[in-house]
């Protein structure tokens, strides 16, 4: 059926708006407000024939230049107070005779929603294919709410209870999308049949311009991209990954985002569920097949180094690609590799390595250093997420008796991958706290601490407080920035230090107020708190090229 159907689509577009001056012209972003309805009934899988009705020539002149086909409208029907039956009718019979082909659809198609889509426009089409009783399709929206009525100069409501929207008798309100109607309904007083069905449109489709709000709203929606964050998270690298995108989607508010973890990411999974982004795992063999289904405009990997054949699969695809703490030959391929722990020993276009480009959580900027205090009276250990060699029991072992005789408080904080808890049981008097919210305040209450190299290291810098560090892995070791040159007592891959270098260190920082003041000096003078900024900026860089 749906090939003997002849369809034609009329696009009215006057040249005297009014209440914004040459409306279907302006350019909204980046192109003329005519040219989306245009190329929405062009792009049709129906494939109508195409007309705009203008009095105004420039209007026809660009129409034609987009790929339409234009009818002169007389001055007369181009009044405020004209209305589009007239306008329709006039167009319809003009098409016919010019096409030589009588239409069975007739499609009304406001320029005035650019947010409309073409799958829209021809599930509605699909309406009359599916049910030859259907007279009429037009789009409306849900516009439900508690309303109220001017009857006898006063205000009434139009419910009988005040309930939830959702209890409510549904309400339609039509949107200037489109009118499809069967050409026998068209008259010049009328283009609607007996037999009328809605198509319901999105919120965001259902956008009519009216005014400037309803355009700047347009303009939004048009310019907003799609971001597709590719993380990895579990118990042998922890979730440092995570925080990492999670804290740039909180700053990334122009756009939408979107998380794809791999398939031995469940940890990170979950931590992303828990605040609520669209988060999406692994399905296939090759995840750059996953990446294709959710169709980004910009892929950001932070997910350990990349390879080249897979940032290849991306840009063949089209998608911009921006990586974070990448050393594999992929990260020369990316449009922008940001490496805040890791060194680079090379210029490379688009890469950004050091502490000044660590992304700072809000808790942190807004937390001030901590001031370093004669007598240290408490002591705080936080090895990341997972602290896989559990390091957390490494160094109570060790230090445990030292602080019990000089009434020195322990306090743990574990994180989200943390499972030993068994291993702490024995040490009585100890505070133990696990995946806390603030771990800002208890930093900032600790006169010195036990840490991994991960980010953490940066996270006590900008509170300047006196940290050792053992790494947890090999590749923390290549971390440059948990160093005596940043105020850090750093002492190396931690499986290989002896517990006597441990007890000696901590209680030389113990006894030294000396030291301890010059390694938060040290600290201080890092400027991190920038950093985030400096990240955001670099991406939007890359987004709006």
């Amino acid at each position: 059926m749906s090939e003997q159907l002849n369809i034609l689509v009329i696009i009215p577009a006057r040249g005297g708006s009014k209440g914004i001056p040459r409306k279907n012209l302006r350019a909204l972003a980046g192109n003329p407000l005519i040219y989306y309805s245009i190329k929405n009934a062009l792009s049709s899988k129906y494939q109508p024939d195409v007309y705009v009705s203008s009095e105004d020539s420039e209007i026809l002149s660009i129409a034609q230049k987009i790929g339409a086909k234009t009818i002169h409208r007389n001055i007369n029907d181009a009044e405020d107070a004209t209305t589009l039956d007239p306008v329709i009718h006039k167009a319809w019979q003009l098409a016919q005779a010019i096409e030589q082909k009588t239409y069975d659809l007739v499609v009304t198609l406001q320029p005035t929603s650019p947010l409309l889509k073409v799958e829209s426009l021809d599930k509605a089409i699909d309406k009359f294919i599916e049910n030859e009783e259907i007279d009429t399709v037009i789009s409306a929206v849900n516009d439900t709410h508690l309303t109220w009525k001017i009857e006898n100069s006063s205000y009434k409501p139009n419910y009988a209870k005040r309930v939830n929207r959702q209890q409510l008798p549904p309400v339609f309100k039509e949107t200037g999308g489109f009118l499809i109607t069967r050409a026998s309904n068209i008259s010049e007083n009328n283009r609607i049949g007996k037999n009328v069905d809605l198509f319901i449109l999105s919120d965001k489709e259902s956008i009519d311009i009216d005014n400037y709000a309803d355009w700047g709203l347009c303009e939004y929606y048009l310019k907003r991209k799609r971001l597709l964050f590719v993380v990895s998270g579990y118990q042998e690298i922890g979730l440092g990954h995570v925080y990492n995108t999670l804290l740039l989607a909180n700053d990334i508010v122009d756009h939408e985002v979107l998380f794809l973890v791999d398939d031995k990411s469940q940890m990170a999974f979950d931590k992303i569920s828990s605040k609520n982004y669209p988060v999406y795992k692994q399905a296939e063999a090759d995840i750059v097949e996953d990446i294709k289904k959710l169709n980004p405009d910009i892929v950001i990997n932070d997910m350990l180094d990349t390879d080249k054949s897979y940032i290849q699969a991306l840009k063949a695809q089209g998608f911009k690609v921006i990586n974070f703490e990448d050393l594999g030959s992929g990260a020369k391929l990316a449009d922008l590799t940001i490496n805040a722990i890791y060194p680079e020993d090379e210029v490379v276009p688009n890469h950004y390595f050091g502490y000044k480009y660590f992304v700072l959580r809000d808790e942190f900027i807004l937390t001030p250093p901590a001031p370093v205090k004669q007598k240290v009276s408490t002591v705080l250990l936080s090895f990341g997420g997972v602290d896989p060699n559990n390091y957390t029991q490494k160094v109570l072992s060790v230090i445990y008796d030292e602080c019990q005789s000089k009434n020195i408080k322990i306090k743990v904080v574990t994180g989200f991958g943390y499972q030993r808890f068994e291993s702490l049981e024995s040490f009585n008097g100890i505070e133990v706290y696990n995946n806390v919210q603030n771990i800002s305040d208890y930093m900032r209450q600790a006169d010195l601490i036990f840490t991994s190299a991960g980010r953490t290291t940066y996270e006590i810098a900008s509170l300047a407080v006196p940290a050792i560090v053992l790494a947890q892995n090999e590749r923390e070791l290549t971390h440059f920035f948990a160093n005596a040159e940043h105020g850090f007592v750093n002492l190396g891959l931690g499986t290989l230090v002896d517990d006597k270098k441990v007890l000696e260190t901590f209680v030389h920082l113990v006894e030294s107020v000396e030291q301890r003041q010059y390694m938060s000096q040290l600290m201080s003078e890092c400027d991190l708190v920038s950093g985030r900024n400096r990240v955001v900026s670099l991406i939007k860089q890359v987004i709006n090229t």
